[in-house]
């Protein structure tokens, strides 16, 4: 009888502790909006983080019933602190995903005041994701050349050449000196299409490449002769900065106004077709890097920013 009146005593205080901190953690999750409890952190003259922190041990070894199990995780309570921060990150990476076109973000990037460009970058070390496979598959879902065999600084590249084009814009308009988000894209674009660097690619590089309509550069032929000895005139592409100006100029003499909408295409007489608004918007983000002439001919056609 006894045995069993001290057994008795020991379960119902047992009992009463473990209400005690439910009833604890219930008013902080009230109050804070989370049941994510510091370690140190106490509520009166409970010490709540040690008990949330003994909850999760006891439910990673499997002693604890399935009724505790759900009061907890009805105030919101998270089992594993790694799983909740990884999908906090992941909402932010998210959202740099959606605004870049990649995950290969450089390691200064933040988003939604998360250090995102360092956290993908720990990620993406060698064993970072060992026994996590669920968080390897949603950041592939996510993007799936988020840790590419290649450098990360080429896929931020390719990413936004990808990006402009899907928004149709004219593959001969990414001219050297075309700058976004402080990559000189132009440049870039120019040198991966150049026969040696194209061939010195990996598989996967060339792939994507392809796939958005970039071809190498096709080693420029000399001048033809007919039997006269008179050199045929060369089918080389002309730079896209001439037929650009034209429609400018023909733009301002037909409508009187030099405000074009960035989709808007002028045709020439000629048949061709330029997208008038996406060459403006490409001039005015080069302009550093176009010649005096270039300048002139657009200030001679009214863009004040072009003369300033």
């Amino acid at each position: 009888m006894v045995a069993q009146w001290v057994s008795f005593n020991v379960i119902d205080t047992e009992r009463q502790d473990w209400a005690r901190g439910w009833s604890k953690l219930k008013a902080y999750v009230e109050r804070e909006g989370s049941a994510r409890v510091p370690y140190g952190h106490r509520e009166g003259s409970t010490p709540l983080g040690q008990w949330v922190a003994e909850q999760r041990r006891a439910y990673g070894a499997g002693e604890m019933s399935g009724l505790r199990a759900r009061r907890l995780e009805e105030l919101g309570m998270v089992w594993s602190v790694a799983d909740e921060r990884f999908q906090e990150n992941l909402e932010a990476a998210k959202g740099y995903y959606e605004e870049h076109w990649t995950l290969c973000a450089p390691r200064t990037a933040t988003m939604l005041d998360r250090p995102i460009g360092q956290w993908l970058a720990n990620l993406r070390r060698p064993g970072a994701l060992d026994g996590h496979p669920e968080w390897k598959a949603a950041l592939e879902t996510m993007d799936a050349d988020w840790n590419p065999p290649w450098p990360a600084q080429w896929q931020r590249h390719y990413a936004v050449v990808r990006e402009m084009l899907a928004e149709e814009t004219i593959l001969g308009y990414i001219e050297p000196g075309v700058t976004v988000r402080g990559m000189n894209i132009g440049r870039w674009l120019t040198r991966q299409r150049r026969p040696d660097v194209w061939a010195a690619l990996t598989d996967g590089q060339r792939e994507r490449l392809q796939a958005v309509g970039v071809l190498p550069h096709t080693p420029a032929l000399k001048p033809a002769q007919t039997e006269t000895g008179a050199v045929e005139p060369s089918t080389a592409p002309v730079s896209a900065f001439e037929p650009g100006a034209a429609a400018l100029a023909q733009y301002k003499t037909r409508t009187g106004s030099l405000t074009v909408p960035r989709g808007h295409v002028e045709q020439l007489p000629d048949g061709s077709e330029v997208r008038l608004g996406v060459w403006i918007m490409n001039q005015k983000t080069r302009r550093a890097t176009l010649t005096t002439d270039k300048l002139t001919a657009l200030a001679a056609r009214g863009l004040d920013w072009a003369a300033s």
